[in-house]
């Protein structure tokens, strides 16, 4: 049975690599065993697992499944054979999704409906529960909000936007082209009322629009309640990738009174002229990190009912994700290679 793993060469490159992996023999009292189906693609950081100590010579890579259960331990309660499961495997997992075969904790799984393909129900896993994180455990969102989501046709962007239309709130959206301006104009939802999902586009590219002003000319002066971002630039010279990513100043200029930044920079630096602004506001600023679900136990029963809720919004056509055609096992190297690099605009699923 084959799996795909990485590990940093001595240049400190991520390396992708197809190994050879035996499945265990016996199953954990809890434990259930299950064939993938699908796996799903993510950037694999290598920094977050230093900071746990999970370092180790290869890491496994592909950790969102959909699949059916083959076995279930001695204790487990959710699950039976022939059960068809989407999960997120652990970052100790020592399997990598990839494999045919995974041993999983019944913890981490939840069922999948019949109507959901395995490739939307694996694809769309991860980035909706941080569209979750963002908008419902750290940002509050509430019926008549306004939100603002940084490059909004990308994967997570998109669920996010799906999320918060699906609840009430109103939705602002930047583009980084003029291909996902246009997507993003174009979306409606596929029940109820045929309205656009996002109140007004906010094209990026173009070095003649101001992020700040253009929030601010929509919310008439009163700025945002939620901000999403995919990082900000900290710095005059940045690479060419944070281009089209915004300044500090200019997000917390577009926060309204009580507003909540949630950002995805783990580096991110404030100035006390910044601190005094965010003060002045009530504001708040929020690191989202969706891996938190599993360092504890206490928050098991909501990791599962925001699980569960994916699935039934995938159900019913709430959520849509972005997904790309299913690559076969043999070109998962070269996906993952991209997929790390950030070059490709929709999730990645393998089939199986």
């Amino acid at each position: 049975m084959k799996g795909l793993y990485c590990k940093l060469s001595e240049a400190g490159e991520v390396k992708f690599f197809i190994q050879e992996v035996c499945v265990p023999t016996t199953i954990g009292n809890h434990q259930v065993k299950v064939q993938v189906k699908g796996c799903a693609l993510s950037p694999v950081d290598i920094k977050l697992c230093e900071d746990l100590k999970l370092q180790r010579e290869h890491i496994p890579v592909g950790r969102e499944i959909a699949g059916v259960v083959l076995q279930v331990g001695p204790n487990v309660t959710f699950f039976q054979p022939d059960d068809e499961v989407v999960g997120i495997l652990p970052l100790d997992a020592e399997m990598s999704g990839l494999c045919d075969v995974v041993l999983i904790d019944e913890y981490n799984l939840v069922q999948k409906p019949e109507k959901v393909s395995w490739f939307e129900a694996a694809g769309a896993i991860k980035d909706a529960l941080r569209a979750y994180t963002a908008l419902h455990t750290l940002a509050r969102m509430a019926v008549g909000h306004t939100l603002l989501v940084l490059d909004g046709a990308s994967p997570f962007g998109l669920l996010a936007i799906q999320l918060a239309h699906y609840h009430g709130v109103k939705v602002l959206a930047t583009a980084v082209s003029p291909e996902d301006q246009k997507f993003l104009e174009q979306l409606r939802p596929s029940v109820g009322v045929l309205e656009s999902l996002v109140a007004r586009v906010i094209g990026v590219w173009d070095s003649k629009v101001d992020l700040a002003d253009s929030c601010l000319e929509e919310t008439g002066g009163l700025g945002v309640d939620i901000v999403i971002d995919t990082g900000v630039r900290l710095y005059e010279e940045e690479p060419e990738v944070k281009k089209h990513l915004p300044y500090k100043h200019d997000i917390i200029s577009l926060l309204g009174v009580g507003g909540n930044w949630v950002t995805t920079e783990d580096n991110l630096q404030l100035d006390p002229p910044d601190s005094r602004s965010l003060f002045l506001k009530a504001a708040s600023v929020s690191f989202l990190n969706e891996e938190v679900w599993e360092a504890s136990r206490a928050r098991q029963g909501r990791y599962l009912h925001i699980m569960k809720d994916v699935v039934e919004k995938l159900a019913t056509g709430t959520f849509r994700p972005l997904v790309e055609n299913p690559v076969p096992l043999y070109e998962a190297t070269v996906s993952m290679e991209m997929v790390q690099r950030r070059q490709l605009r929709k999730r990645v699923v393998v089939k199986l």
